[in-house]
């Protein structure tokens, strides 16, 4: 028994220009941005040792070093995430800061 193929009724295997495709995914590491703490006047040290080590697991003589970071250089890096977390932490540092009655500022850059 001869099995004819679906092209143009011709036997399988006998000119088969058949053409088998496979889908090939490709994908790329997320942009990376890393978060900032700005400093202030206002905003006790104390509170920024908090926020660092709640928000950045930061243990407290990390989060002190940090904190005097921001305190003496302006500004120092929290860390370095992904877009959508980059941007959970900063804000939920800010609400919490105003929760508080705090101006600390939060901020995030392309990395």
């Amino acid at each position: 028994m001869r099995r004819e193929s679906d092209m143009g009724g011709k036997p399988a295997g006998e000119n088969d220009t058949s053409i088998i495709l496979k889908e090939r995914v490709l994908t790329q590491k997320p942009r990376l941005y890393g978060v900032y703490l700005l400093n202030d006047d206002y905003t006790p040290m104390e509170f920024v040792v908090h926020i660092l080590e709640k928000y950045f697991n930061k243990d407290h003589a990390a989060a002190t070093d940090l904190m005097l970071k921001v305190h003496n250089e302006g500004r120092a890096l929290c860390g370095i995430y992904p877009y959508e977390i980059a941007e959970t932490k900063v804000t939920l540092v800010t609400e919490e800061a105003r929760q508080n009655g705090h101006p600390l500022q939060c901020v995030m850059e392309r990395a």
